[in-house]
């Protein structure tokens, strides 16, 4: 590690944090349909859209119909994704001849935009048409994170309100997170990618004679539009099969750091907008201590991990100066790897700029963690925010248990109901991951897959898991995943990790807004200061560690024990 190292990245999280507070304070006045500086352009264009598909923008929904209205127009996105890919050899914009898409590997995609987890167990620049990538998974893109936007919002306006049942209408949470958020931040970031460096072209594919005189094919693409929103939505699903490694994707420093600004911004703006819309900035700002203290945390040990070297490397005479350079862009170098790595597992992104497979497995296990704790750090656009607020519930409830006092949240009680769905909804994500994990460790036509063995193999199956169910599409690529038993069960995982974790928390966000508020006393807990910031992160990190502690212990533990005498997998 390097003064200049903790320099570049203190300077890029500032810079997000700095940005994040402004566009935060605007998305509140987005989603309370105030004026905003591209009203005058862009509410024309809102009413026409709510006119066309016959919305009534005044009639808002309780938790149950704004819950229906989201799995509806995803499902239909998951059907017209699908089709397209099953379709591609007819349809138009296919300059490459590409062949239909088969259909285990077309169900896991559809699921995998749909769901913002953009797992790929295919090479895009070999798969999928141009038609495809812009009309359908461009189009995902937008839309799944527009939905995550929506549901954190249902859910702040739950503790915003008071005795009502509304949590607001989804069909315009969606336009708007669209139009005002999306669109606009996408058309910036797409032009200052472009100016990186970063392809935009409907061209086919180029040919290019190396200095060893043989023939090249250059894949060419609408690749700057596709990263944007890619990385402004915490998508993470790369048009090239090496994503943000590829030269194209990422070909500069500039371009890094763009990437990380642009997948850091919405998240931390979130946290700004849940305390302007509640009425107390402090209680958003305990949220974005708490997800930062951590991810600044995750960074450290990843950075150290990397920079450490590896004892049989370093006892086959490779210089230990520039640590595990094993994977890794020299141009993006240590300090931003280690940010990146970090930076897409605690948000719901999945973009890479290195092969997490060839992480030291204590670099590798940083990222899976931060993934296992519900990628809350701070988390995929929306889903973030929403899966820290549960996490808060049950801190206030440990709370209440200590000093015998029904715990509150925002002046909104507690009780019975809210904690069982809370448990059921963070019940999900270990479900998924240990189960397919353990059907998976014993199946000998998923065993085939791994092209490492021992605690390696285990972790690389782990991770895929955990990165389906966590939404992230991150990948150990040791595991040949393109088969029918993986992206069956991986695209079933996304499934349970978006929907079935979403419904019990929007049954929360119902439950709460029904409820009145009541006066902060003296023997209210406070959310918004330090022991409150401690104990959610405690509350954070004993349910990671208790729910996946032993597969960690099998895995990336064992690994780096013997690491330490010369053994790799």
């Amino acid at each position: 590690m390097t003064i200049a190292g903790w320099l570049q990245i203190t300077l890029i999280l500032c810079a997000v944090i700095a940005s994040a507070w402004p566009l935060g304070l605007y998305m509140a006045r987005v989603f309370r349909g105030e004026k905003t500086v591209l009203s005058p352009v862009l509410s024309p264009l809102e009413r026409i859209i709510y006119i066309a598909a016959k919305v009534d923008p005044k009639k808002e929904q309780t938790w149950l119909g704004y819950t229906l209205a989201m799995l509806a127009i995803n499902g239909l996105g998951f059907l017209l994704l699908y089709a397209l890919m099953r379709f591609q050899h007819l349809l138009p914009l296919n300059p490459h001849g590409f062949a239909a898409v088969p259909s285990d590997l077309a169900f896991n995609t559809a699921l995998s935009f749909v769901s913002n987890t953009n797992w790929q167990s295919y090479g895009g620049e070999t798969t999928m048409s141009h038609l495809v990538q812009m009309a359908g998974l461009t189009v995902q893109n937008f839309l799944s994170a527009a939905t995550g936007v929506a549901l954190a919002l249902a859910v702040t306006r739950a503790f915003a309100r008071s005795g009502v049942t509304s949590l607001g209408n989804f069909w315009v949470d969606l336009t708007r997170a669209t139009l005002y958020v999306l669109l606009p931040l996408s058309i910036i970031v797409a032009f200052a990618f472009a100016l990186t460096g970063v392809p935009q072209t409907l061209a086919a594919n180029t040919e290019a004679t190396t200095l060893e005189g043989a023939k090249q094919i250059i894949a060419l693409g609408p690749v700057a539009s596709q990263e944007a929103i890619k990385q402004i939505g915490t998508n993470g699903g790369g048009f090239f099969n090496v994503n943000a490694a590829h030269p194209f994707e990422n070909p500069s420093a500039w371009s890094n750091i763009l990437s990380i600004w642009s997948m850091l911004l919405i998240s931390t703006a979130l946290t700004f907008t849940f305390g302007r819309l509640v009425g107390d900035m402090r209680q958003g700002l305990a949220l974005l201590t708490v997800m930062y203290a951590l991810l600044v945390n995750g960074v450290a040990i990843v950075y150290a991990a990397e920079t450490s070297g590896v004892p049989s490397q370093i006892a086959a005479g490779v210089d230990p100066a520039m640590g595990n350079m094993e994977g890794k862009e020299v141009r993006f170098g240590q300090a931003l790897t280690a940010l990146y790595v970090v930076a897409t597992t605690g948000l719901s992104c999945g973009a890479v700029n290195a092969m997490h497979n060839s992480l030291t497995p204590i670099g590798g296990l940083v990222p899976l963690f931060m993934i296992q704790l519900g990628e809350i750090l701070p988390g995929g656009v929306g889903s973030g925010l929403y899966g820290i607020v549960v996490m808060a519930i049950l801190t206030v409830f440990v709370a209440g248990l200590m000093v015998g006092r029904t715990p509150e949240y925002l002046g909104k009680k507690i009780e019975a109901r809210e904690m069982k769905l809370a448990v059921l909804a963070i019940l999900i994500l270990p479900l998924a991951i240990l189960g397919f994990t353990a059907a998976s460790a014993m199946l000998p036509l998923a065993l085939s897959s791994l092209a490492n063995a021992g605690p390696r193999g285990l972790t690389e199956i782990l991770y895929a898991y955990s990165s389906a169910a966590g939404n992230n599409g991150s990948a150990f690529a040791g595991l040949t995943a393109n088969t029918p038993w993986y992206n069956t069960t991986l695209g079933i995982a996304m499934l349970l990790g978006r929907f079935a974790y979403v419904v019990p928390v929007m049954a929360i966000a119902g439950a709460v807004v029904q409820k009145t508020k009541v006066a902060a006393s003296p023997g209210t807990f406070p959310t918004h200061g330090g022991m409150f910031v401690g104990l959610l992160i405690g509350v954070i990190l004993i349910l990671g560690g208790l729910q996946y502690f032993p597969s960690l212990a099998l895995g990336s533990i064992v690994e780096h024990i013997l690491m330490q005498t010369g053994k790799t997998f």
